[in-house]
């Protein structure tokens, strides 16, 4: 039996009139009917008839079937996803009864899901303020302009990936300073390089570096001079578009692009990639092919978003014992809390117990997002036995239906494979029988009984 179910495809056909660049009024003359009808089909209150179908197909010459596809099941699994957040845990919600107002009343299913984005929206910022009462956060500025950016800076890894051709060439960076900038490249003793792990000497033009730092700590302290010198305008003009508000968060991205610039000489994107394919993630087979750190290749993976050699899209988080977050960078879409705590059920963590060893883990958030993430333990500082050593936690993760192009999980089925329940943040996160929740969340009422205790540390009232 044909399905004779109304077609209402309101945004489709207001999409297809902005593709054409059209007005209401042009389409309607085009279709021979009324602009206030073609307003009311756009805003879903009119169904699309078979008849004015033909009459778009006739007249702007495309495919019924790529148009006239099934809204309500796009509808029906947006819905699903918002329903599964917490806070709706204890309404019953049959899969009939969200599918019926997916297809039916295709106007009330999309006021619901931009209400509950602008909820979720107004969350995140209000507990945002709450963290940092005051003003702005320069921090977070210099962040979300990364995120906007996805970490990828085209003009600088392209200039980037020409000054590495140029280094090969001249047969190392010590000698391609030399050669090209007349500076010679010394190594010098923590007393005499006075707290600088690197600085660079233009009277003598010398650039000079601490010599207690490990191999692939001054191998990226020179690429980061070479960055500051030899990218300087590139960064520049990368600057100039960012719009920052503050001299902070603008110096704050200029060190941020710079090392993103000496991470790219030192790791060609174009090389880097197809290396990346060859070695499935392997990060510590990647640092040894690059002569770099750990860390330097996870940073390094959260930038592969050129045009036309995408690599899977990553998010990298580090944090120390007390769990402060000292660099994020997202290319995978993560909701992470701009302050405040992480969720301690997220291994990251954990890996402090065992440090040096890797930790795979697969996290459910409350809406049903899955990621798979790698989390070790990592240092800095040392070289001799009177400076710090200081050791953090990072991560790298990405949608766990990429996980199986990773060496740690290409046995896993993501789909079935057992995941964690995270939040972003417990102030943000509904899930009402969490053990290890610091705080209630935002909007609930604290309920108190004297005669239950139960396995959460708050209860909290409905809705």
């Amino acid at each position: 039996m044909a399905d004779s179910r109304p077609l209402y495809l309101g945004p489709r056909l207001r999409r297809l009139r902005r593709e054409l660049g059209l007005t209401q009024q042009a389409m309607a003359q085009d279709l021979r009917i009324s602009p206030s009808y073609i307003a009311l089909i756009e805003r879903n209150q009119r169904p699309l008839t078979a008849d004015l179908l033909l009459r778009l197909a006739k007249s702007y010459r495309f495919d019924l079937t790529d148009f006239a596809g099934d809204d309500a099941e796009a509808y029906e699994q947006r819905l699903a996803k918002v329903l599964r957040d917490p806070l709706f845990a204890d309404i019953e919600l049959p899969a009939l009864e969200v599918a019926d107002l997916a297809s039916s009343f295709p106007g009330v299913s999309e006021a619901l899901l931009r209400l509950h984005e602008a909820y979720s929206r107004e969350q995140r910022a209000l507990a945002e303020q709450r963290e940092v009462p005051g003003g702005a956060d320069p921090v977070a500025e210099a962040r979300r302009f990364v995120a906007r950016e996805r970490n990828y800076f085209h003009a600088l890894d392209t200039r980037a990936e020409e000054l590495a051709a140029e280094i090969a060439r001249a047969g190392s960076l010590a000698d391609w300073l030399g050669k090209t900038r007349g500076t010679r490249l010394r190594y010098l003793p923590p007393d005499v390089m006075m707290d600088a792990l690197r600085r660079y000497d233009r009277h003598n033009e010398q650039l000079l570096i601490d010599d207690t730092l490990d191999g692939a700590s001054r191998q990226f302290q020179v690429a980061m001079h070479i960055a500051y010198t030899a990218l300087r305008k590139e960064i520049a003009a990368v600057l100039a578009g960012a719009g920052l508000a503050s001299p902070t968060a603008q110096a704050l991205v200029k060190r941020e692009l710079a090392a993103y610039c000496a991470a790219a000489i030192l790791m060609p994107y174009d090389r880097f990639a197809r290396a990346v394919e060859a070695r499935a993630y392997d990060i510590e087979a990647l640092s040894r092919q690059f002569g770099t750190s750990f860390e330097q290749v996870t940073h390094r993976l959260t930038t592969l978003n050129k045009p036309g050699m995408l690599r899977v899209p990553f998010f990298f988080i580090r944090v120390d014992p007390a769990g402060n977050v000292s660099k994020r960078l997202d290319g995978a879409g993560f909701p992470f809390a701009a302050h405040g705590g992480g969720c301690p059920l997220w291994n990251v963590h954990t890996v402090f117990r065992t440090p040096g060893e890797i930790h795979t883990q697969f996290l459910e958030l409350p809406d049903g997002q899955r990621f798979f993430s790698i989390a070790r333990t990592v240092t800095a500082g040392g070289g001799s036995f009177a400076r710090p050593r200081v050791t953090r936690a990072i991560a790298l993760a990405c949608a766990a239906e990429h996980a199986p192009k990773l060496v740690y999980a290409q046995n896993l089925d993501p789909r079935s494979a057992e995941a964690s329940p995270i939040g972003v943040t417990c102030r943000l996160c509904n899930r009402a029988l969490c053990a290890a929740r610091a705080a209630p969340p935002m909007g609930r009422e604290i309920t108190g009984d004297d005669n239950r205790r139960g396995i959460a540390p708050f209860g909290f009232a409905e809705g």
